[in-house]
């Protein structure tokens, strides 16, 4: 995307989501949860009751003061709280909450609202996909990697026996509020996963801006205010463009993907010990090896890829499963097509495409590059 992409959109103002034969949405970032009551009011909530669900870190931090914000605009609100960890992913927890929903009196005129990070806005998007076949939800996105990625794009799910988002739903939210002011309570390992999706959005569509998160390495690491501001919008400005013209990944939003695909497997085999973004950017690695490898990028731009991971604190190599093991589970991947893996691959920084011709050769030499020997 070129530099004039970013010029549309500014901090200040509302940025709007166009949903292909659907309701669009806006995306509002702010300072502080100062304004969320009056965002809240263009839902026409005034009636309604808004359920607030967080996990138990997110809770201690911001759960009040989002509450308190939300008095004057909803006519009763409740919070539900499920204990943090991706390992409460799971239809357990969404069967607590479809209880607290039946036992309040939710019904469809009624909002959920996401307060968290991106395990905790999939699971809100999937129970408000579901319960009562679907009711409105908001997303306010506490991490970096919720507040660039995973709240965009209605994209709502839950892991199955440690299957990753196996069990989902598309659902678009009815609205995201970005405070970009809770970034800076984020320990260094969840804001270096935020940097995973951060830094893959400029490899696939955005060279200029893959440059600048180099160019601002070290204002990002210190997360200067108005620094992380222009990322978190850039950013969006990546994943708004992808997802408005393919909201259901049938083509183009696949894109995103790239670095899922054995990311993902690494993930699981890990038990997910392994932040996510962490994991997306070993199988960014891999996708870049087997990019260079094939021609589509120089050695030079490869190596850069994998040595400007480590400055931003994400790892380039793993210890544990075999690469075997790896290509294996990649295959039971959702995103797999009848046994055949579906891979992300670079033609060019800034530029990606899909690739469904990735041999197990290709793979396992890949995997073997980013696995630690030791």
């Amino acid at each position: 995307m070129p530099d004039s992409k970013k010029k549309e959109l500014s901090y200040a103002e509302p940025v709007e989501v166009k949903v292909r034969g659907g309701a669009g949405y806006l995306i509002y970032p702010e300072d502080s949860f100062d304004q969320l009551a009056l965002r809240m009011k263009t839902l026409e909530c005034a009636g309604c009751r808004v359920c607030v669900v967080t996990d138990s870190n997110v809770e201690k931090l911001y759960l009040q003061c989002v509450l308190d914000a939300l008095r004057d605009a909803c006519a009763q609100i409740t919070s539900f709280v499920f204990p943090a960890g991706e390992e409460h992913k799971n239809l357990d927890e969404i069967r607590r909450l479809y209880a607290h929903l039946i036992e309040q009196g939710f019904d469809r005129r009624d909002i959920l609202v996401a307060l968290g990070g991106g395990v905790c806005g999939d699971m809100t998007g999937f129970t408000a996909a579901t319960y009562l076949r679907g009711i409105r939800f908001v997303q306010i996105p506490t991490t970096l990697l919720s507040q660039v990625d995973s709240s965009i794009g209605g994209k709502t799910g839950v892991d199955f026996d440690s299957y990753k988002n196996m069990v989902g739903a598309f659902h678009q939210p009815s609205m995201v509020f970005l405070n970009p002011g809770t970034l800076q309570t984020l320990d260094e390992t969840q804001f270096a996963s935020g940097m995973g999706e951060v830094l893959k959005h400029g490899l696939i569509r955005d060279a200029a801006y893959y440059e600048w998160c180099l160019d601002h390495m070290s204002e990002i690491g210190e997360r200067q205010g108005e620094v992380l501001k222009e990322m978190v919008v850039r950013s969006i400005a990546v994943k708004r463009a992808i997802v408005q013209k393919d909201p259901l990944e049938k083509g183009e939003r696949a894109l995103l993907n790239f670095g899922h695909t054995a990311g993902h497997a690494i993930e699981k085999l890990l038990n997910f010990k392994l932040a996510h973004g962490a994991c997306v950017n070993l199988g960014v690695v891999a996708a870049a090896f087997i990019s260079w490898k094939r021609g589509n990028i120089s050695e030079e731009i490869f190596y850069e890829i994998r040595d400007m991971s480590v400055a931003f604190d994400l790892p380039i190599s793993y210890e544990g499963p075999a690469p075997e093991e790896v290509l294996e589970t990649m295959r039971k991947d959702k995103k797999s097509l009848g046994g055949r893996i579906r891979m992300i691959l670079l033609k060019k920084l800034g530029s990606a495409y899909i690739d469904d011709t990735v041999t197990d050769d290709e793979i396992l030499e890949a995997l073997r590059f980013i696995r630690y020997e030791g």
